[in-house]
């Protein structure tokens, strides 16, 4: 009996769902670049679906109907039939028209093969239609119906891609915010460079108001703006991730609201809205944050303040909303002098300075050195705790303490005012990760060299001009070409996928684990040429470290967003247990995390020992951060906070006997200062070979290192920068004379090493 199933593959055919033309630019699969505004639909990353497992059919209880209307299936006529129909360009063609590229046909096939070989039985109507094909009463392009319905089946997203891709449509971000469009707000952009006033003009505009926020990139920043609205007697809360506290003793909302950008209420209306750091808005991780709270503040004002290279890109922005901004444009107050020297020893340190470095390793060397030479020095870096920050700032700053010398990070750019007189950068270089999570150092940016050096001579400080130079001479050079670059613009705002988006991926997709169902939307996604989707690796880190985990979609979520540095093992080990006892349905005690700390702790004897303290401060900030979504099940916030602030007085004091905790820590490592503690990259993923640097123009140096980046030896300079530890330079002096070499290698043991004749 001839079964005819061209009926069914005409039927398959018109029901099959097409890939979608003529749609706006996908954000393409590597998260790095926007819209190409060729109005095409660039087609979707398929590296990223995931089959779904689909097991072949075991013993059936029933009978095999199949078989009983025609008889047993021959499965050796049927994996020739089956590779036949593989190998039909025409069955290739019709699978690329419903959405199967070449990856997802091959995979497609290769379960649909294994399906039909591993089962004891199929449908009845497929049986029918492999044993017409078998007896060559059928032909094999029958099957297409079928293997369609199966990819379907493993590929659940072929039959909902219209609906995932409008779901992943960003190109209308103003829409999001129907508060914010329902109200016709003033836009005052405050540009100027740091130093300038330009946050402080915006700021008494937010104290004069009824009603006010001020949204800051730092828990700093919106702590100090905190302490000065209370100041001046206009009540205002504090809001970060972490952290609520209220101006009124009964708690309620004060008309004012200082917070971190990130917990800004888009809800709420103000008279006035602060933005600070506005430039943020192009940030890989975080601009998402900056472009929410500008498109979607309901706020009579937005006060926005700022470099000068986001005045263009915010313009272009508001122009979307039918928004005007006003620009108003501020100079620095006080002057800044690039010196024609370097400092070129430290024997030449005079009070008010701060040698900014670019890693902890130089910190604690630089740190060390300073107080060799009989001058106590303040230090400050990203690690530390707020607390901690502050009170080394004040010690800086005290005319009446005997620490006149700040050895420091960047992370003095922003949120702490200091009383400065020169900054001396210790390097012009800074570590970086690139996307496949490689160390590399770049020279810094025009921005960033701006932002540090403007710390320098603080208007209404003990210096009324500030200084600006390095600690080596091949690199003054360097800096001052950098500082008179202009700041590059603006070009694009960041966005990222909300709670609600993902969720509705996962009606669509219900069996993707949520890192995957992250890729795909982020694939999918589409973006005018104004914006672009942030990086997404530290959630997609998170998402795959707890999937094992049972938790519901939205839970899951928050805790994929945690605020956590990824390369502290400690803090990460910490989330896992959190999530583990929050599946569990166990509340988070005080005492459960107590036993997990070791709390109480003693002050550090080594670094090491202080690292650790630093992590299990980030310990405490994710309790406290997850108890304000969790509170049933993070319930001592209090207590937590309680024994925070010990710590951070136990973390004081080893920062203040840092010399100490290094000259410790030195004596018991047997490899000497290089191996202190590690890099804030891991060594085993830094690329170790000669690289080229890009200068501050984007254009590309061969020079080896030594010759492009500093003075002295290839490695004395891969040491200064990180790059290499002692051990490592003692086996590559082993390998060189492993094959009849002799060369210099520098050395912490005094002794002389062999020299090339």
């Amino acid at each position: 009996m001839r079964r005819c199933a061209g009926p069914l593959l005409r039927l398959a055919g018109r029901r099959a769902l097409p890939l979608r033309h003529g749609a706006a630019a996908a954000f393409p699969a590597s998260f790095s670049s926007s819209s190409d505004g060729s109005g095409g639909s660039r087609a979707p990353d398929t590296s990223l679906f995931v089959p779904v497992p689909l097991k072949p059919v075991g013993d059936a209880a029933e009978e095999d109907v199949g078989a009983e209307l025609t008889r047993p299936l021959d499965k050796a006529e049927v994996l020739k039939s089956l590779n036949k129909f593989y190998k039909r360009k025409e069955i290739q063609r019709l699978g690329t028209e419903n959405g199967l590229d070449a990856r997802l046909f091959h995979q497609a096939f290769i379960s649909f093969r294994k399906y039909i070989m591993e089962s004891s039985s199929v449908s009845a109507d497929l049986h029918i239609i492999l044993n017409d094909i078998c007896c060559g009463a059928g032909h094999v392009d029958d099957l297409f119906p079928f293997f369609l319905r199966h990819a379907k089946q493993i590929f659940p997203m072929l039959d909902c891609m219209d609906d995932l891709r409008k779901i992943s449509d960003l190109r209308l971000p103003p829409n999001w915010y129907p508060e914010a469009r329902a109200i016709q707000r003033k836009i005052i952009f405050h540009a100027g460079p740091t130093n300038s006033g330009k946050t402080y003009h915006a700021i008494q505009r937010f104290l004069s108001a009824k009603s006010g926020i001020y949204c800051g990139p730092l828990k700093l920043l919106a702590h100090e703006i905190f302490q000065k609205s209370n100041a001046a007697n206009v009540p205002c809360d504090l809001v970060t991730g972490e952290e609520r506290v209220y101006a009124n003793e009964d708690a309620r909302q004060a008309s004012h609201i200082a917070c971190t950008i990130e917990m800004c209420s888009t809800n709420t209306p103000y008279e006035v809205a602060v933005i600070d750091e506005i430039q943020m808005i192009r940030d890989p991780a975080r601009g998402w944050a900056w472009t929410r709270a500008l498109l979607g503040l309901s706020a009579e004002e937005i006060h926005v303040c700022g470099e000068a290279a986001a005045i263009d890109l915010v313009t272009e922005l508001m122009y979307t909303t039918g928004e005007e901004v006003e620009v108003r444009n501020y100079k620095r107050l006080t002057p800044l002098t690039v010196l024609d020297y370097a400092l070129e020893s430290l024997d030449n340190l005079r009070p008010g300075d701060c040698i900014v470095c670019f890693s902890k390793n130089d910190i604690y060397s630089v740190s060390r050195q300073v107080e060799a030479r009989g001058l106590e020095c303040a230090v400050i870096y990203g690690s530390l705790p707020p607390g901690t920050k502050l009170e080394q700032a004040k010690k800086f700053n005290d005319p009446d303490d005997p620490c006149k010398i700040l050895v420091a990070t960047d992370a003095i750019g922003m949120g702490l005012n200091l009383c400065i007189k020169r900054i001396i950068f210790n390097s012009i270089v800074k570590p970086t990760i690139n996307e496949k999570g490689e160390k590399e150092i770049d020279l810094i940016t025009t921005s960033q060299a701006l932002q540090i050096a403007g710390r320098a001579g603080r208007y209404g400080s003990s210096f009324k001009q500030g200084e600006v130079t390095t600690m080596h001479r091949d690199d003054l050079v360097q800096l001052k070409e950098i500082l008179s670059e202009p700041v590059r613009p603006v070009k694009a705002a960041g966005l990222h996928p909300t709670a609600e988006q993902i969720e509705m991926f996962a009606y669509h997709l219900p069996d993707a684990t949520l890192s995957n169902l992250i890729d795909i939307f982020v694939s999918l996604s589409q973006v005018d040429g104004l914006y672009f989707v942030c990086n997404i690796d530290d959630f997609k880190f998170l998402a795959d470290m707890i999937q094992h985990i049972p938790l519901n979609l939205r839970s899951r979520y928050v805790f994929c967003t945690a605020p956590l540095n990824r390369k502290e093992p400690f803090v990460c080990t910490t989330l896992l247990k959190f999530a583990r006892q929050f599946s569990r349905n166990e509340p988070l005690t005080f005492d459960w995390l107590c036993r997990h700390t070791k709390w109480p702790l003693a002050p550090p004897k080594n670094i090491k020992e202080l690292v650790h303290l630093e992590a299990v401060h980030d310990v405490f900030d994710l309790y406290l951060w997850l108890s304000y979504r969790f509170m049933d099940m993070f319930p001592d916030a209090a207590l937590v906070r309680n024994i925070q602030k010990k710590l951070d007085d136990i973390i004081q004091i080893g920062v203040c006997n840092i010399t100490k905790l290094i000259r410790a820590s030195q004596s018991s490592a047997a490899s000497g200062a290089a191996e202190v503690v590690s890099e804030d990259f891991p060594l085993s993923r830094t690329k170790r070979d000669s690289r080229m640097f890009s200068d501050h123009r984007g254009a590309k140096s061969t020079e080896p290192l030594s010759v492009a980046h500093g003075r002295g030896s290839l490695a004395n300079r891969l040491l200064r920068e990180g790059l290499l530890t002692q051990e490592m330079l003692r086996q590559l002096e082993s390998e060189w004379q492993d094959h009849g070499c002799r060369t210099v290698f520098p050395s912490n043991t005094g002794k002389k090493q062999p020299t090339v004749p």
